[in-house]
């Protein structure tokens, strides 16, 4: 039997609070909370951010995870536009983000890595009030992927 998904987690995905920046457990696997919000009937997408220590990578690895339209334009202003336009990515009843392996990045560009925050909590707050909502994890620690 799996373990309940963490009640910051649970709470938004039941509509008993608003989605946010919310943090993931180290222990748990990733996919615990992308099978919650499938179950929830929330579109899920993990960012694997392992490796990354430049604005370059990033930009890549969000081309890639987020499978990105044609007109992203791979700058940080493209990235807000994205993600609060997400006609490119419908959803039922909101947007789930998993990020894991950040860490490496935060700590090899620091100032690069406080934009992508600032990029992420203003996404959220930009979907706060809508049917549709976004909500971001950020995975602690190495990510388990499987269970």
């Amino acid at each position: 039997m799996t373990a309940p998904v963490p009640r910051p987690l649970a709470a938004v995905l039941d509509g008993s609070t608003p989605p946010g920046v919310l943090p993931w457990p180290a222990e748990r696997a990733v996919a615990d909370a992308l099978a919650a919000g499938r179950d929830a009937g929330w579109t899920g997408t993990s960012l694997d951010l392992d490796g990354v220590a430049d604005k370059a990578a990033f930009m890549e690895r969000c081309v890639r995870a987020l499978r990105l339209p044609d007109w992203f334009g791979r700058n940080w202003d493209a990235l807000a536009d994205c993600l609060t336009d997400l006609s490119w990515c419908p959803a039922d009843r909101g947007r789930l983000l998993v990020v894991t392996g950040w860490q490496g990045y935060a700590a090899a560009a620091p100032d690069e890595w406080s934009i992508v925050e600032g990029v992420l909590a203003d996404a959220v707050g930009y979907w706060r009030d809508t049917d549709t909502g976004l909500a971001v994890i950020m995975a602690r620690g190495r990510a388990r992927q499987g269970a």
